[in-house]
């Protein structure tokens, strides 16, 4: 006879199925993994067991007398409960003779109350969930214009976004939001002959923190083991000025594959390695030699609870956990990045946020000399480093990283694009011409024929010398009292399509190789989301028609995505800038 004493996946609930017998749960394990995909036997970590008695017990069994059930993670999804026994004794079976000197017949009535177990700092007792979720109510009815779409045009690769175009319509709140959008992006892959199953990485971006609880309630109904039998994708969960952006209480991205080639990693119990994955997504996922990992949050892997310390020890554990990830892979993330996103929480004092990124370039910096004094000495790619400034993070986190990562496959040979790239012309367009300073507003990450990862910044300085005919001298010193005019807005739109066509014509790719193009957009820029999208289209439009390099159909294949801040660093030096922001201090 075995009982549960850890359960840690959806469906098993500690205040119903900790000590339960495995015989009695059978038919249940049976039909969670028909639903959620789990492993009967528990191999995934879904469940751990003590057996109280066996053949090999010849003589007595274990009684539990008393025990306590506590709780690792109140996670709404898969909550981690473990049962704590304290007192339990032996009992004699009858069926078997002891002999008088058998010292078990003294353990027999031995009541044993020092057992302990490792729990992490301020364990506390397991109260009940109380009662199931109530099903969301009936959805009301949304006209199939308030729901936007974007999409990238790459055929076996490209993202696509959704969201509400008009929140001051009907809404049931962000729970019906969610639904929506994850019903309509369904039909979207559906259309594109995919599924969730193809779905690599979603980004999800809520106006409320509080409701996330409430948004992967919906968000599982959508996404499960089941749909995702090839594993389900990697997440990062955000809050984001959505309403005052006009754009709804939910807004998901999605990154697709149109084959069956990945390979998740999903940390399914409680470890000393990694934080395990007690919601529907997977701690990392790899796809033709990029890595792809979950947004990581400074939490403490065996107690699963955010470290303290504050912003920059939480990067750190961050940063571990993520290479923790990566060793898995068999890279690190100071050689293999491609691109470091860092969410940081207002909730951050403003005298620490500056060390933020010092905290970074030295973590990284250490990482990366003990990885070079190795035998074998690995290529080292030059990453970009990208800062965000949110409302908020799940588990009021301060800090949340994101690392994408290079890994390529070592079977196969070198690409030769590289040694033709000097002979290619970059398009001129826009009526703009090459200045040395556009440079300073670029920061790239090339491997030869295979990525581009592109970031243009847009300060206020620029924005001045762009617009150098209708700006005043307030906009240089940050004096942003009026917003910019349409007119002035439409000339940085296209400089920004000029300078990242420029750039990706001379790396030797084109707009048909593009997966993802976001737009981050600032508060403080004060110009409305749906002008500066719809003047990013028609620049789209314009260069599509003078040489046909973007061929978009009239459709969007950016993603607007609105933030409080932005800024970009070059690694070890002391450039830093916003993208479309003013020269105020976080």
């Amino acid at each position: 006879m075995a009982i549960t004493v850890k359960v840690a996946a959806m469906g098993l609930d500690p205040s119903k199925h900790l000590g339960k017998e495995i015989a009695f749960l059978k038919p249940y394990l049976h039909k969670l993994k028909d639903l959620y995909g789990i492993n009967v036997c528990g191999e995934g970590g879904e469940y751990e067991t003590l057996t109280l008695d066996c053949p090999l017990f010849r003589n007595a069994r274990i009684v539990l007398d008393e025990y306590q059930v506590v709780l690792h993670s109140s996670d709404s999804i898969a909550p981690v409960g473990v049962l704590h026994p304290l007192k339990f004794h032996l009992e004699r079976k009858a069926s078997n003779s002891v002999s008088a000197n058998d010292k078990t017949n003294d353990l027999c009535c031995e009541n044993i109350s020092s057992v302990s177990e490792v729990q992490g700092e301020n364990p506390k007792e397991y109260k009940s969930l109380g009662e199931p979720v109530p099903e969301v109510s009936d959805l009301v009815e949304v006209s199939s214009h308030r729901l936007h779409v974007s999409k990238t045009e790459k055929d076996n690769t490209f993202s696509m976004c959704c969201w509400l175009q008009d929140p001051s319509g009907p809404s049931g709140g962000l729970q019906e939001d969610l639904e929506l959008i994850l019903r309509q992006i369904e039909l979207q892959l559906v259309g594109c002959d995919s599924g969730w199953e193809n779905v690599l990485y979603i980004h999800l971006y809520i106006s409320d923190m509080d409701q996330f609880t409430q948004a992967n309630e919906t968000y599982v109904r959508f996404i499960t083991q089941d749909k995702c039998p090839f594993g389900v994708p990697s997440r990062s969960t955000i809050e984001l000025p959505l309403i005052q952006a006009s754009l709804g209480r939910a807004y998901v991205e999605i990154l697709v594959a149109n084959d069956q080639s990945k390979r998740v990693l999903h940390v399914q119990s409680i470890s000393c390695w990694a934080p395990s994955c007690i919601g529907p997504y997977s701690q990392a996922t790899f796809h033709k030699e990029i890595l792809h990992m979950a947004g990581q949050l400074g939490l403490d892997p065996p107690t699963m609870t955010i470290c303290d310390g504050g912003s920059t020890a939480e990067l750190e554990q961050a940063l571990q956990n993520s290479e923790a990830i990566a060793e898995c892979f068999k890279c690190s993330i100071s050689t293999s990045a491609i691109f470091f996103v860092v969410y940081c929480s207002t909730n951050i004092p403003l005298d620490e946020r500056p060390k933020i990124h010092e905290k970074l370039d030295s973590f990284v910096n250490q990482l990366k000399l003990s990885h070079l004094g190795k035998d074998t000495k690995p290529d080292v790619l030059d990453p970009i480093f990208l800062y965000i400034l949110v409302p908020d993070l799940p588990k009021r986190a301060l800090v949340e990283i994101k690392p994408i990562l290079y890994v390529p496959d070592t079977a196969e040979t070198p690409d030769e694009t590289s040694s033709e790239l000097s002979s290619i012309v970059a398009r001129s367009s826009f009526s703009f011409q090459p200045v040395e300073w556009h440079d300073s507003c670029i920061q790239k990450c090339v491997i030869h024929g295979k990525i581009c990862a592109v970031v243009l910044s847009i300060t206020s300085e620029v924005a001045m010398k762009v617009c150098s005919d209708s700006m005043n001298a307030d906009w240089s010193n940050g004096n942003h009292q009026n917003s910019l005019t349409e007119s002035q807005m439409k000339r940085i739109s296209r400089f920004c399509i000029y300078l990242l066509d420029k750039t990706i014509i001379e790396n030797g790719f084109s707009w048909n190789d593009t997966m993802i193009l976001r737009l981050y957009i600032p508060q403080n820029l004060r110009v409305p989301l749906e002008m500066i999208s719809s003047l990013f289209e028609d620049a789209f439009k314009e260069l599509d028609q003078m040489n046909g390099a973007a061929k978009v159909g009239g459709k969007s294949i950016f993603n607007p995505v609105p933030v409080l801040d932005v800024r970009f660093l070059f690694f070890g030096t002391n450039y830093s800038s916003h993208f479309k922001g003013s020269k105020e201090s976080w």
